[in-house]
């Protein structure tokens, strides 16, 4: 790449960054053999781009190898520049040799493994390790020499193919059966090894390119500046990645115009109607774009690999379903006891891992947190609980990988070792998952560890995390972590001396009035809620309560303004801590469904997992009034009046919206068989006419009839979205 090209390319990236104030960016140097053009040249190449892009955002500069020239000299330039590595190696001996031998018939195998333990030694620079699959290797001998290698990430890519030129088949689903074997040992490993495929497929997140309806966000620039979409279009047609423009002449915004790179961004509408209709879409979404391609209909087609990507996710969510033992029943009557709890606790754990490996293991402070996995798992388990552990790997990662360092800290000052971490300074602070807040100024820092006591240069005051406790139940009142303003209002500051107490009176009497009243959603609580944050004030009048699907057992509240008032919202919202976590490892209804419906207590259209949530946890605010009614009658007979038909209508929506699967339909009739006996309770007239006036009002305001089921179509309008 001529020196220009590279100048002019570290520009327009940087033009980029600034017009959409992007906060980070991926570039990797592969192609050929990047380390063909030399240790000093790549220095230059490197030094270029950081000095473009380090002002403006995070840079994650990458570079991808074979691995046979990686010596010290690249490593010295890479660790100065900040480069991570990853090397392309096929598994053992025999595996590698097959397709990666020398001109002269000679084994590559020592020499890229050499390079691998060199770069071993900078574990700041490992980023991984990536192996093609030839279905004609042993996959349980590819798996265990990849992972005794301890790279912070293991890719599996399926061979380049086309339906004009599929891949060998000696069997049905080759590609699939071959990665189950690895999947099940992987599991056996206890998921040790982050296979970046697996835990896309088990966390519902994709972070690869060939999984998910994720648009594509990939460029390539030519070694002459040519711009062109991905190199696996390569396999489609001659010609297929080209664009026409070039880094000399032309603007990224123009190549994120281009008919190509639009093609690839368009989701679920932007596959044939035999992938739309599909049940495992969502995930798969259609598999890498190139391996769709047909002469005659392009790329409207599935797959090449389509039976293998439909076995493999099917197996793979229904091992982890029953891995978790999913224990429907119980949950679906709107409880759940402790048992049934901490199995969707058990299924957490593997997802959070799954989620922290795929954003963190290409971190320096990834190694330390591995090594504490193995002697110190509890203490790990523990940190990795924190409900804003898995906010920050889901959704945050890419902006703050160094907060890794800060998780890694905290399992090491917990663990009693001797640790020196890099942790992330944010908004004045280091934040330790667990542990609380120690006020830092400046930017990120190294924190000593030793022997469960920390030192940090020029800290200032410690913030231990607060606990909220009654009787036995202790449960962490987080109002530190950086990561927990996740709950779509704003989380509240720091609280007072004063506040600390508020919350822990109201929290006391709540728990009461729980365990008195309500005792039968104690167990549960007790199994599954670790946090509670406090929200900003809400208007008056108002109750403001929320969860976030990332965040497992954490309730967010505004202080209400009675324990009474407290206990329902905990009751309320603990209903979608459990559903968030149901979903997460259970295929309740068709993700294909992209209708809004009516819910009696919302104002605007909810999409069929939204009408479900809401179901879920009006099951417990119906119980709630019909227990409170005996001290409350005035207020409490309306409100179970209009919440228990509320809840029987959205029951009946979901029934007979043919979306549910059949896991889905016996949880539906779980929740319908805990309702139906409420609705024979007798009620006073008055509060019954009340509450049949409310809901009326409020099916007027719709404009229509309270069992209509909404299109989207219909449901467009402004102010309104499907979320």
């Amino acid at each position: 790449m001529a020196d220009d090209v590279v100048t002019v390319t570290a520009l327009r990236i940087a033009e980029h960054v600034k017009a959409h104030g992007l906060t980070s960016v991926c570039v990797v140097l592969h192609g050929g053999e990047p380390l063909l053009a030399g240790p000093k040249r790549l220095g230059w190449i490197a030094g270029q781009l950081r000095a473009r892009l380090d002002p403006l955002c995070v840079l994650d500069l990458r570079i991808h190898t074979n691995g046979v020239l990686l010596d010290d000299r690249f490593l010295e330039v890479f660790a100065r520049w900040d480069v991570k590595v990853g090397v392309s190696l096929d598994g053992d001996r025999p595996a590698n040799d097959r397709h990666r031998r020398f001109a002269n018939g000679r084994s590559s195998f020592d020499q890229v493994v050499q390079g691998i333990e060199r770069l071993r030694r900078h574990p700041g620079l490992y980023a991984g390790l990536l192996c093609t699959i030839d279905v004609l290797n042993d996959p349980i001998a590819v798996y265990r020499t990849l992972a005794g290698l301890e790279p912070p990430r293991i890719d599996f890519l399926l061979p380049h193919a086309t339906w004009d030129d599929p891949p060998p088949r000696p069997t049905p689903t080759p590609y699939a059966d071959w990665l189950i074997a690895i999947f099940d040992q992987w599991l056996a490993d206890d998921c040790r090894a982050s296979i970046r495929t697996f835990e896309s497929i088990v966390g519902d997140t994709s972070t690869t390119e060939s999984l998910g309806l994720q648009p594509s966000d990939l460029v390539v620039i030519e070694t002459d500046g040519a711009f062109e979409q991905a190199d696996s279009l390569k396999t489609a047609y001659e010609g297929a990645p080209a664009t026409g423009l070039h880094v000399l002449r032309d603007d990224l915004d123009a190549v994120g115009r281009h008919a190509g790179i639009l093609a690839r961004q368009r989701g679920l509408e932007g596959l044939c109607d035999i992938c739309r209709v599909c049940p495992v879409v969502t995930t798969c979404g259609g598999g890498l774009y190139a391996h769709r391609y047909r002469t005659g209909s392009g790329f409207a087609n599935p797959s090449v690999y389509s039976p293998d990507l439909r076995k493999l996710i099917t197996y793979i969510r229904d091992r982890s379903t029953g891995r978790h033992r999913l224990r429907i029943d119980g949950l679906a009557h709107g409880l759940g006891d402790a048992d049934d709890i901490r199995h969707l606790v058990d299924s957490q754990e593997s997802i959070r891992r799954a989620l922290v490996a795929a954003a963190g293991a290409a971190q320096e402070a990834w190694g330390l947190l591995a090594r504490l996995d193995e002697t110190h798992p509890k203490v790990v388990q523990e940190v990795l609980a924190h409900p804003y552990v898995r906010a920050w790997a889901a959704e945050r990662a890419d902006d703050h990988p160094a907060h890794m360092g800060n998780i890694a800290a905290a399992a090491a000052i917990r663990a009693g070792v001797t640790a020196d971490v890099a942790v992330e300074v944010l908004a004045g602070a280091v934040h330790l998952p667990t542990l609380g807040m120690l006020e830092a100024p400046g930017e990120n820092r190294r924190l000593l560890v030793r022997e469960g006591q920390f030192v940090l240069e020029g800290a200032g005051s410690w913030h231990p995390q607060r606990r909220l406790t009654a009787g036995t139940f202790s449960i962490a009142l987080e109002d530190t972590d950086p990561f927990r303003d996740c709950h779509g209002w704003p989380a509240a500051a720091r609280l007072s001396s004063a506040q600390v107490k508020d919350w822990q009176d109201a929290f006391s009497s709540a728990w009461d009035l729980i365990e008195h009243e309500f005792s039968c959603y104690a167990p549960g609580l007790r199994a599954g809620l670790t946090a509670l944050t406090p929200l900003s004030p809400a208007p008056a009048g108002r109750n403001v309560s929320a969860t976030a699907r990332q965040a497992f057992g954490a309730v967010a509240v505004a202080l209400p303004s009675d324990a009474e008032t407290l206990a329902l919202l905990l009751m309320h919202e603990f209903q979608h801590v459990k559903m968030w976590a149901i979903l997460d490892v259970a295929d309740l209804y068709d993700h294909a469904d992209t209708r809004l419906y009516y819910a009696p207590w919302r104002d605007d259209p909810r999409p069929l997992e939204g009408l479900l949530q809401g179901a879920y946890a009006y099951v417990a605010v119906t119980d709630f009034w019909r227990v409170r009614r005996r001290t409350a009658p005035d207020i409490g007979n309306v409100r179970f009046a209009r919440s228990r038909a509320d809840t029987a209508k959205a029951i009946d929506i979901l029934a007979k919206s043919g979306a549910m699967t059949s896991l889905g339909k016996r949880f539906v009739a779980g929740m319908r068989a805990t309702i139906a006996p409420w609705l024979d309770e007798p009620i006073p007239d008055a509060a019954m006419r009340t509450a049949l006036s409310l809901s009326q009002e409020h099916a007027r305001a719709w404009a229509v009839a309270p069992d209509r089921i909404l299109s989207q179509e219909e449901s467009e309008v402004p102010g309104t979205s499907p979320g």
